[in-house]
């Protein structure tokens, strides 16, 4: 018979194994996007066997990764001041949100591989309903163009970051100037058109 006392602890430690793994394969798909389960096994210092005891397949492990990755993102995000000119605003928050697409690309091009892409956007929900609400909010201001849809708009944004980490990644772009690469580009794509006669 397992005493009351036992299980708890038995869940414990299950749960800080589970934390090592994930944190783990954050740590190792970030470095390499083909990082295997016996890479981040011997990373969290567990067996092959003890991480499939927790993950099925290699694609929820990537997941569960991918989620870490973007909960500690979230609260970044969070962290950002939304008060001011909506221009003002959007530069502070694309330098946010570039420093962690550009510390998680390797992460996200696992995750790519291996996910659905309708799963990809359902996990991006957080960052991607906080662009809506500026850009929104910048047109509101007429700071930001009108004219084409939101939610055209807020992909294209990360369609930008996400490709500015590939340039990188292809040493087509320095990585020293890619924050001002992407912060001037959307700049530039929101920017309130100019009429053809002015």
């Amino acid at each position: 018979m397992v005493s009351a006392d036992t299980r708890p602890r038995r869940r414990a430690d299950a749960e800080r194994s589970i934390a090592r793994i994930v944190s783990a394969a954050r740590e190792c798909l970030s470095r390499d996007p083909d990082a295997t389960v016996d890479d981040i096994a011997k990373a969290a210092g567990v067996g092959r066997m003890t991480v499939y005891g927790h993950f099925k397949t290699r694609p929820e492990l990537v997941e569960a990764a991918l989620v870490q990755a973007l909960q500690a993102g979230e609260q970044m995000l969070a962290g950002v001041d939304l008060k001011g000119d909506a221009r003002q605003v959007l530069g502070r928050l694309l330098a946010s949100s570039w420093s962690l697409v550009a510390e998680s690309a390797a992460l996200l091009s696992a995750a790519q591989r291996v996910l659905p892409e309708g799963r990809l956007r359902e996990l991006h929900t957080g960052p991607a309903d906080r662009m809506e609400q500026l850009i929104v909010r910048g047109q509101g201001e007429g700071v930001f163009r009108a004219d084409l849809p939101v939610t055209w708009l807020v992909n294209a944004v990360q369609y930008i970051l996400h490709g500015a980490a590939e340039e990188i990644r292809l040493d087509r772009l320095d990585p020293a100037q890619a924050s001002g690469v992407v912060t001037a580009t959307v700049q530039s794509m929101l920017a309130m058109p100019v009429p053809p006669d002015a």
